[in-house]
């Protein structure tokens, strides 16, 4: 049972990060501009804040019943996906920015070592600073508890944790490859790829504008 825990936290999560996000698309712009040794720093420390994020979530969502709507949670007088939507704003765009800004600049840190200790800081950051993971795992978490496929004493829910963090491990590398790959493969430069990944940061980051501005007017 315990394995087939971890394994449903190892696909879940995985899957979670499989659509395009600030998180994988930082992580390719990493691998680009630095190479793969410090993109597994950012992936390994992205993931241990998963496994912690991950197991207070599941902790949560004991508490959420089956006829709770997701959508109409509210902190205060705001709905959690309205201030989810709002601080995925903010930040997309902050990262798009920094990514145009920087999109024609070389990073070349003084030693590797300084190298691996930016990105592992990067990746506890973003780990921290990933809101959206509240709402999946609240809905997500909810559901694999009410349909018994993962109990909900301790140690399977740090089985569970550990799978989950495995899995957003091995998506992230699986981007960082892919970026890598590409570049390798059709020569394109790494000015090129920064500017689409800006780009596709900034349209994130309108398509949530989008629909918060149709919600409120419908």
């Amino acid at each position: 049972m315990l394995v087939l825990t971890f394994i449903i936290g190892l696909l879940l999560n995985a899957m979670g990060y499989v659509p395009p996000g600030n998180i994988n698309l930082t992580l390719a712009q990493l691998t680009i501009n630095r190479g793969m040794r410090q993109a597994w720093g950012f992936i390994l420390a992205f993931s241990c804040i998963e496994v912690f994020f991950t197991f207070g979530m599941m902790r949560l969502a004991r508490w959420v019943s089956s006829d709770v709507d997701i959508d109409k949670i509210k902190v205060g007088a705001f709905q959690l996906s309205f201030l989810v939507d709002v601080f995925m704003v903010v930040l997309l765009l902050t990262m798009a920015t920094l990514a145009w800004i920087n999109r024609n600049k070389s990073i070349e840190p003084k030693t590797a070592t300084d190298s691996r200790k930016g990105s592992v800081l990067y990746g506890v950051i973003l780990g921290v600073l990933n809101p959206v993971q509240i709402p999946f795992w609240l809905f997500f978490g909810n559901y694999v508890i009410l349909h018994e496929w993962v109990n909900t004493d301790y140690l399977s829910l740090v089985v569970f944790s550990f799978g989950s963090g495995f899995g957003s491990m091995l998506a992230l590398y699986g981007y960082a490859h892919f970026a890598q790959y590409i570049q390798e493969k059709f020569a394109l430069s790494s000015r090129l790829i920064n500017k689409c990944i800006s780009i596709f940061l900034y349209c994130l980051a309108l398509y949530l504008i989008v629909k918060q501005v149709l919600i409120y007017l419908g």
